[in-house]
């Protein structure tokens, strides 16, 4: 090795960034190696290169048996340059791949939660693979949107969940479906939130279908729903681009929880909200026709304002808090209708002890046939149109008897009345 091989190295060092220290005590540890494997050579020996020249020298040593040094000479083979030369080349190449890893490893390793742009290389069913320039990143099935398509060539941004260090180099797996992504395309879009001025408290989201943002504001002339959405939407329309369409919910962050709950829960207009704080639920009352906006498609507006706020969404409409509050103070006992050895039908209680008949029960009147004053009203919604089991006997009803089954149906209130 000479002038030249150094020359070469310095060159490596400014381009790849790998010092010459580093490389020449590699070579020397490569060398000792390559010299022990030769006939006749010292059990113990170190190599030394001359930083200025490049010359090699191996130095072989006797030790005793303390280990120290008692003899040093000169060992260096006749043809050793041909040998330091071939085995330069392999741990140069070797130490420019490793120096490669480590810094690739390096620069990704402490950015889990980042978002970064790729261009889709490769898709199959277990993952697609992202180009992001010196390395690829891995997009699983499970971090992938549904109704998402991965097309070759085009151009993705997706978060970082993991950087794993592998001896073939960083292995980035990165995320569609991550909260993350939502919150670090807002902080591309509006730069209040990378100031800390606008802060993004909370986010919950259904991947491909829907994302509810809770946003706040450090500053009082500065609104934080406005700031995220921009001049005409313009901020979160990027959002949204970049999502595939998936829609996207802001609204502002309240300490009162009644008021964030309302907030969730938008477009829905929420009558009242009663916080039960021993069970963590929150009691919301919207009007009728509000009911089924509130819930949501198969219940997904009630499913993110629950993850967003943190309490257990509890809806009700109008109608059905007033049914509860009249009816609040029944007790409906527990038990099932049997039938006794006389052949009548009566009410055996759940835990047990002697069977009321339903005229006892107050289900019906003496003649056991017709259920008298509040029991009528107790158990005609639970009466079958089909089959109506009584002490006396059954008694047939049509479902559709059209007519016919009105005039019967009108006899039989007669009679009741006689």
């Amino acid at each position: 090795m000479n002038s030249d091989m150094m020359e070469a190295l310095d060159t490596i060092e400014r381009e790849k960034g790998i010092s010459v220290e580093i490389m020449l005590e590699a070579l020397a540890n490569a060398l000792v190696t390559a010299y022990k494997r030769m006939p006749d050579a010292a059990d113990e020996a170190l190599v030394e290169i001359d930083i200025e020249t490049g010359e090699i020298h191996v130095i072989a040593q006797e030790l005793d048996e303390d280990g120290h040094v008692v003899k040093e000479w000169d060992d260096t083979p006749k043809d050793f340059g041909r040998i330091a030369a071939q085995t330069a080349k392999q741990v140069i190449l070797q130490r420019i791949r490793e120096a490669e890893r480590e810094m690739k490893y390096d620069e990704y390793a402490g950015r889990e939660g980042d978002i970064v742009t790729g261009i889709i290389q490769q898709t199959d069913q277990r993952y697609t693979l992202l180009d992001l320039g010196k390395v690829e990143a891995l997009l699983p099935q499970a971090e992938q949107v549904q109704n998402e398509r991965y097309d070759h060539g085009s151009r993705l941004k997706a978060y970082i969940v993991e950087v794993r260090k592998t001896a073939k180099g960083p292995q980035i797996v990165v995320s569609r479906t991550h909260p993350g992504l939502v919150k670090r395309l807002f902080e591309l879009e509006v730069p209040e939130l990378l100031d800390g001025v606008v802060e993004l408290r909370a986010v919950a989201r259904e991947p491909g279908h829907r994302t509810k943002i809770a946003v706040a504001s450090n500053d009082p002339n500065v609104d934080p729903v406005g700031a995220c959405v921009g001049a005409r939407g313009a901020r979160v329309r990027m959002v949204v681009t970049e999502l595939r369409g998936e829609k996207v919910d802001i609204v502002p962050y309240t300490d009162s929880p009644q008021d964030f709950v309302m907030k969730a829960l938008a477009p829905a207009r929420v009558r009242e909200v009663r916080i039960h704080e021993d069970t963590g639920t929150a009691e919301v009352i919207v009007p009728d026709f509000q009911l089924s906006l509130a819930i949501g498609k198969e219940g997904q507006n009630a499913r993110l304002a629950a993850r967003l706020t943190g309490w257990r969404v509890d809806i009700k409409s109008e109608t059905q808090l007033a049914e509860e509050e009249s009816g609040g103070g029944v007790e409906y006992a527990e038990g099932e209708w049997v039938e006794s050895e006389t052949g009548d039908l009566v009410w055996q209680p759940a835990e047990g002890g002697e069977t009321i008949s339903a005229a006892a029960a107050g289900y019906a009147s003496p003649d056991g046939l017709t259920p008298v004053g509040d029991a009528a009203e107790a158990v005609a919604p639970e009466v079958s149109a089909t089959e109506v089991p009584v002490a006396a006997g059954p008694v047939a009803v049509a479902a559709d008897a059209g007519n016919d089954g009105a005039q019967s149906g009108d006899t039989a209130k007669e009679e009741t009345s006689e």
